[in-house]
């Protein structure tokens, strides 16, 4: 399946910039995007370890994307990460409030995500 590949490709390369952003620097790039203030030890140690699961997924999502036996995996894996996200961006926007726009367009992208990964393996178990 074509399709499938190029979406866990796109959404590899897309997630890429959000994973580096989180912990190549988090002091850095969490001031400047969001105002967070990740200058101590435990908040850049979180957002580091957010960094290397959002790495390890892309790994596997392009894995998946080369390798026919773990196509569906990774998909479902995709779904997973993007709705398990968004459930909890949601559960926030409820008992927390507003957040940050650009968190809110991540929220849009999670669910839209999903929603593709959903939709693509119900049509291969149609076929």
């Amino acid at each position: 399946m074509e399709r499938e590949k190029k979406f866990l490709i796109l959404a590899s390369v897309g997630l890429l910039p959000i994973a580096l952003s989180y912990g190549a620097a988090p002091a850095v790039s969490l001031s400047f995007l969001y105002n967070i203030d990740a200058s101590s030890v435990n908040v850049a140690h979180i957002f580091r370890a957010v960094m290397g699961l959002y790495l390890a997924l892309i790994i596997f999502w392009l894995i998946g994307a080369k390798n026919k036996n773990l196509e569906l995996p990774a998909l479902l894996s995709l779904v997973v990460f993007m709705l398990g996200l968004a459930a909890g961006r949601a559960l926030s926007l409820v008992v927390d409030g507003m957040s940050h726009p650009l968190l809110v367009v991540f929220l849009l992208l999670e669910i839209g995500f999903g929603t593709v990964g959903l939709m693509l393996i119900k049509q291969r178990k149609q076929q």
